[in-house]
């Protein structure tokens, strides 16, 4: 290609370019409208189901166009992000530190624009939102490796907050440090459950052997690796370029579909989507069959169940459910009705996976 028409290219890309500042203005204003009425109704500004229902109308409309859908996810959730901090800057709390997967995740919704609270652990994350001193939390409720986060259970239970949005996460680890041969490795740094998630790659290198030292994030982990000779860390990808780390080994872990589920949880509840999810608590009496008759209305009412797990908070035996649909379905309505006292209910939100 000639410079001319390289000119040429370079130019209709500023013209677009300069279309789309307009466009995205143009939008910002009509956001800033909705959002003003919205502030005289008391609606809330982040709305899951609204913003999953528009990227979808978007991928349908994308025929043959060179943007997949995880790339007009990205984009769009991006848009939204920074017409929410336009209008209401709002602080998100996650569990920490700054490079966590739970960081990951709450980007992945509000953008790398919004403000972020880092928090040391599930309950701070639940009391900051609870006080208002952060308007979103992030957590992890599950992996799929290992299973359910007992803290989350617990806060859900204690603190009176809903689920507002669910993220999946598929977690890679690496393996960064300083040294550039293997064999000059004479520690490890990470995360219990991630070194439990790498056990194939530490055997295979014969890394086994060496010290694994635990500490409370992989984050950190790559920040100790970074500062002490003959180290290294099992961190995620973004825990390693934050402290400037090389990687010598990506995507380390043992299982290929290894994923985190995350909850946001806020201060308000959804509007039905069509595509929902409930979450709910349970405390049945603790007689023969209670807990087969009431699974068995779910199934009466036509409401599929996606995941039932046993739990126990102070003492009690209390079962955590997810199912398909809304708090306001008129079959869900039901099991609400005659099971009300022992149900707490923790929220409906846009189904974003069946189950990991």
């Amino acid at each position: 290609m000639t410079e001319q028409g390289l000119k040429e290219l370079r130019d209709k890309l500023d013209k677009i370019d300069n279309q789309l500042l307009e466009l995205i203005n143009e939008r910002m204003e009509l956001v800033h409208q909705v959002g003003v009425v919205k502030a005289q109704s008391g609606g809330a500004i982040y709305r899951p189901e609204r913003e999953k229902a528009i990227i979808n109308r978007l991928v349908s409309l994308n025929k043959g166009g060179r943007l997949n859908k995880k790339a007009i996810e990205a984009l769009f959730l991006e848009i939204f992000a920074i017409s929410r901090n336009i209008e209401l800057p709002e602080n998100i709390a996650y569990l920490g530190p700054e490079g966590s997967f739970t960081h990951q995740a709450a980007e992945a919704r509000f953008g790398a624009m919004s403000s972020y609270i880092s928090i040391g652990s599930i309950k701070g994350v639940f009391r900051e939102v609870s006080t208002k001193k952060a308007k979103f939390g992030v957590i992890p409720i599950e992996n799929s490796s290992n299973g359910i986060v007992s803290d989350t259970i617990n806060c859900l239970s204690s603190y009176n907050l809903k689920i507002i949005a669910e993220v999946i996460l598929d977690i890679h680890h690496t393996f960064a440090s300083t040294c550039d041969k293997v064999n000059d490795i004479k520690k490890i740094y990470s995360k219990d459950i991630a070194f439990d998630q790498c056990h194939n790659f530490l055997e295979n290198f014969g890394l086994d052997e060496i010290e694994h030292i635990p500490v409370e994030s992989t984050t950190k982990a790559a920040k100790l690796a970074l500062s002490e000779p003959n180290s290294a860390a099992i961190c995620s990808h973004v825990g390693a370029k934050l402290y400037n780390l090389p990687i010598l080994f990506e995507n380390i872990e043992d299982i290929d579909n290894n994923r985190t589920r995350f909850f946001i949880i806020s201060d308000f509840d959804n509007a039905p989507s069509g595509n929902d999810k409930t979450s709910i608590l349970v405390k049945l009496p603790n007689t023969p069959g209670t807990l087969v008759d009431f699974l068995t209305e779910f199934d009466q009412e036509g409401i599929n169940l996606t995941k039932i797990k046993s739990h126990i908070v102070e003492g009690v035996s209390i079962f955590f459910i997810d199912f398909d649909g809304h708090r306001n379905d008129e079959n869900i309505k039901k099991i609400f009705d005659k099971h009300g006292k022992n149900i707490k209910f923790l929220g409906s939100y846009v189904k974003e996976i069946d189950d990991i």
